[in-house]
C-alpha cells in the first residue's frame, strides 16, 4: 500500500472517529437552539470555551511528546509509556483535588453558577484521564479501537441528550414528587448538557481503564524531563491556539453589557457552528496526519510527499468552503431553525476561512515539529493569540460578534503565513504556493459573490461550484491518476 492511501486509510478512521463527537455538537444544535434560547446557549458556549482551554492545560503537550519519544527512543519505549501515563494521572488528581476544595470561589469569578462549575472540572479530569490511552492507540495504529471508543463516547452523550430534552419533560409530569420530577430543571435546562458530557466521559474513561494496567505505571526522571522540555512549546503553542479558538466567547461574555452578553454569545456560537464542517476536515487530517509525518521524517522523498498532502489539503478545504457558502440557507434552516439566531450568519465566511487557513498552518507545522524545534511554533502560536486578543478588545466593542470573526480570521491567516515562512528557512519543502494560493483565492472570490452580491442565490452559488470543481478537475487530473495507481 503507498504512503498516500495508507494515509487516506487512517485519515478516515480517524476521521470518522473525530466527525462524530464534532457531528454530536452540530446535530444538537437545533435541539439545543429550540429548548435553551439565545441566553442559555450562550451560557453553554461560554463555559465550553473555558473547558478547551483547560484540555490543553492538563494534557500540558503530552500527547504529542508522547509520539516524538516512542519514535526517537523506542528501545525505551515502555518507559516512556508508562513515564507519560503517571505524569498525566499525578496531576490530573492533584488538579481535580485543589479546584473541587475551592468551586464555589471559581463559580463566583467566572460569573456561572457553582454547579456548572462542578461538572466542568469533573469533565476535564475525566478527559484527562483518558488522553493517554488514546494516544497509545494512535501510536501503535490501532485506529479501529480509537475510533469504536470515540463513537461509543458519541452515542452514550447523544443517547442521554435525548433522553434528558424530549423524554425526562414528558415523564416528569406524571406524579409530584416522583423520581423523573426530583430530577427535571424546568429553568436550568442548560445544566443537562454539561450532565450528559460527564456521563459519557465516565463511561469511556471506564472503558479505557484497563489500558491503564496493559501501559502500567512506571517514573523515570530523565524520560519525563525530556517529554517535559519537548512538551512545554507544546502546551505554550496550545494555550495560544485555545485562546484564538475559545476566547472570542469569552470575551463576548465579558466585553459586552451584561444584558445583552450572553445572547450575543448565543446566536454567534450558533452561527459558528457551521464552521465546523471545514473544522471537521482540519481535525480528521491531522489526526491521521500527525503520526504519518513523524513516521516518513526520514523518507527520501518525505519533503515532496508533505508538499502533495498540502495541496491536496488546501483543494478540499477551498471545496468545503464554496460548497457551505453556496448552500448556507439550507444549512442554515436545517442546523439554526430560530430566525433569531440568523442575524449571526454574516460571521460564517470569515469562519470557514479562518478554519482553512488553520488546517494549512497545522500541514505546515510538520517542519517544527520533525526538527524538535517546537518553540517556534509557540511563538507563532503566541502571535496569533496576541492578534486574537488585541482585535477582540479593540473591535467587540465596536461591532459585537463581527469583531471576534475578524480576530479570528487574521489571527489564524498570519500564524499559516509565518509558519510557511519560517518553515521554509529551517525545513524547505517545496510547496506549490501559486496553485494553492490561486485555488483558495478562487474559492474564497466565488464564495464572496454567492453570499454577499447575489444573496445566496441556489443557482448562481452551483454554477460558481460546478466551474470551480472543473477547474480542479482538469489542473489535477494527471497528478491524481498517478497517486491512484501507487
Amino acid at each position: 500500500m503507498s504512503v498516500f492511501k495508507k494515509l487516506f486509510k487512517q485519515t478516515f478512521i480517524y476521521g470518522l472517529a473525530t466527525v462524530l463527537p464534532r457531528a454530536l455538537a452540530i446535530v444538537l444544535v437545533p435541539l439545543y437552539v429550540s429548548v435553551l434560547g439565545t441566553n442559555q446557549y450562550g451560557v453553554y458556549a461560554s463555559l465550553m470555551a473555558f473547558l478547551i482551554l483547560g484540555n490543553v492545560v492538563l494534557s500540558y503537550g503530552m500527547e504529542t511528546a508522547f509520539f516524538r519519544f516512542i519514535n526517537k527512543h523506542s528501545p525505551l519505549k515502555n518507559q516512556v509509556q508508562s513515564t507519560a501515563l503517571t505524569s498525566l494521572t499525578v496531576s490530573t488528581i492533584l488538579f481535580l483535588t485543589i479546584t473541587l476544595v475551592i468551586n464555589d470561589s471559581i463559580a463566583s469569578f467566572l460569573e456561572f453558577k457553582p454547579e456548572y462549575i462542578t461538572y466542568g472540572l469533573l469533565i476535564l479530569a475525566l478527559d484527562a484521564l483518558a488522553v493517554l490511552p488514546f494516544v497509545w492507540y494512535r501510536a501503535n495504529e490501532k485506529p479501529m479501537k480509537y475510533a469504536a471508543i470515540k463513537i461509543f463516547n458519541v452515542c452514550v452523550n447523544l443517547g442521554f441528550n435525548l433522553f434528558f430534552f424530549l423524554v425526562l419533560p414528558h415523564w416528569a409530569k406524571g406524579v409530584e414528587d416522583s423520581f423523573w420530577k426530583a430530577i427535571y430543571f424546568e429553568e436550568n435546562k442548560v445544566a443537562y448538557v454539561f450532565i450528559a458530557n460527564l456521563i459519557a466521559s465516565a463511561i469511556t474513561f471506564l472503558v479505557l481503564l484497563p489500558l491503564y494496567i496493559k501501559i502500567g505505571f512506571g517514573f523515570s526522571k530523565d524520560i519525563w524531563k525530556g517529554m517535559i522540555k519537548y512538551a512545554f512549546p507544546v502546551l505554550i503553542a496550545g494555550i495560544a491556539f485555545s485562546i484564538n479558538e475559545a476566547f472570542d466567547k469569552i470575551l463576548l461574555k465579558y466585553l459586552l453589557p451584561k444584558n445583552i452578553a450572553e445572547a450575543e454569545v448565543g446566536v454567534y456560537a450558533a452561527c459558528y457552528k457551521l464552521g465546523v464542517f471545514m473544522t471537521l476536515f482540519a481535525t480528521a487530517f491531522r489526526l491521521g496526519i500527525e503520526p504519518f509525518f513523524f513516521n516518513h521524517a526520514q523518507s527520501k522523498n518525505a519533503k515532496q510527499t508533505y508538499a502533495t498532502i498540502t495541496k491536496y489539503f488546501s483543494i478540499f478545504g477551498s471545496i468545503i468552503l464554496l460548497i457551505v457558502i453556496v448552500y448556507i440557507d439550507i444549512f442554515k434552516r436545517i442546523l439554526i431553525p430560530k430566525e433569531e439566531y440568523w442575524e449571526a450568519l454574516s460571521v460564517v465566511p470569515l469562519i470557514l476561512l479562518a478554519n482553512l487557513c488553520l488546517g494549512i498552518y497545522h500541514n505546515l507545522s510538520v517542519w517544527y515539529k520533525v526538527t524538535d524545534k517546537t518553540k517556534i511554533g509557540a511563538y507563532i502560536s503566541i502571535v496569533g493569540a496576541f492578534i486574537t486578543l488585541v482585535l477582540n478588545f479593540l473591535l467587540i466593542p465596536l461591532i459585537s460578534y463581527q469583531g471576534s470573526a475578524i480576530a479570528t480570521l487574521a489571527a489564524y491567516g498570519s500564524m499559516m503565513l509565518l509558519s510557511y515562512y519560517f518553515g521554509q528557512r529551517n525545513y524547505a519543502v517545496p510547496y506549490d504556493v501559486k496553485r494553492i494560493g490561486a485555488y483558495i483565492l478562487l474559492a474564497t472570490g466565488f464564495s464572496a459573490v454567492s453570499f454577499y452580491v447575489f444573496d445566496g442565490n441556489l443557482a448562481i452559488g452551483t454554477a460558481l461550484l460546478l466551474v470551480f470543481l472543473l477547474l480542479v478537475f482538469f489542473s489535477e487530473k494527471k497528478e491524481i491518476k498517478r497517486i491512484l495507481k501507487a
